[in-house]
């Protein structure tokens, strides 16, 4: 299986987003990742449903909707009614984590969870078999541009082995830091879908770096 591209819409450009939105559905990209910040869960706030609804009817490709926010699952409806694909949660943002796992499924919706770099893969022993995909971040959440953090490459290979040996079908999908030096290192670690923002939106020729990624294996 070829390397999955979720490009990160918060390192486009906000004043002709629909531009960039159009270059996202003619490329390679697998999906369209957003990040939704709140000011409180991280440092940081970007932008809410007003955004997402509006990407949502340009977009073409499937959203891969990322929640740094704190109580998540008061947005399970609504996100599921935006036509979102994944919804992702933060294991520390989730005091009942196996609940709102089943509640974005009960949506229609596949759920994913995401480890800060500080959080250990062993707390998803069990409820890895109850997700679709890992979300390890390879910065701390809040801000884009930061420089990665290489304890991802060993954590990827103790969340590969973690799900080998529960047979889950989990992907791993890792956010922060993915460029040229990174995502060869990553995806033969054993990661399945890289989250890239600046590296893409960034570049003076993006179809060409989305393409790239995606070759990587």
């Amino acid at each position: 299986m070829k390397t999955m591209v979720s490009p990160s819409l918060l390192s486009a450009n906000f004043i002709d987003l629909k531009s960039d939105i159009e270059m996202i559905n003619k490329s390679e990209a697998d999906w369209l990742h957003l990040d939704v910040m709140d000011g409180v869960f991280v440092p940081n706030i970007s932008f809410g449903f007003p955004v997402i609804e509006a990407v949502s009817k340009v977009c073409t490709k499937p959203l891969d909707v990322h929640f740094m926010i704190q109580h998540p699952e008061n947005y399970i409806e609504q996100t599921a009614k935006l036509g979102a694909m994944m919804m992702n949660v933060h294991y520390e943002a989730c005091t009942h984590l196996h609940r709102t796992i089943q509640q974005i499924h009960a949506a229609g919706m596949k759920a994913g969870v995401t480890l800060n770099p500080s959080t250990p893969v062993c707390v998803l022993e069990d409820i890895i078999c109850d997700v679709d995909m890992v979300l390890l971040m390879s910065v701390n959440p809040g801000f884009g541009g930061q420089k990665f953090i290489e304890n991802t490459i060993k954590k990827i290979g103790r969340l590969r082995q973690l799900i080998k040996e529960s047979g889950s079908q989990a992907l791993i999908e890792v956010d922060g830091g993915v460029q040229a030096e990174t995502a060869p290192r990553l995806v033969k670690a054993g990661v399945d879908v890289l989250v890239s923002g600046s590296y893409v939106f960034k570049s003076t020729a993006p179809y060409a770096t989305i393409h790239a990624l995606k070759e990587l294996h």
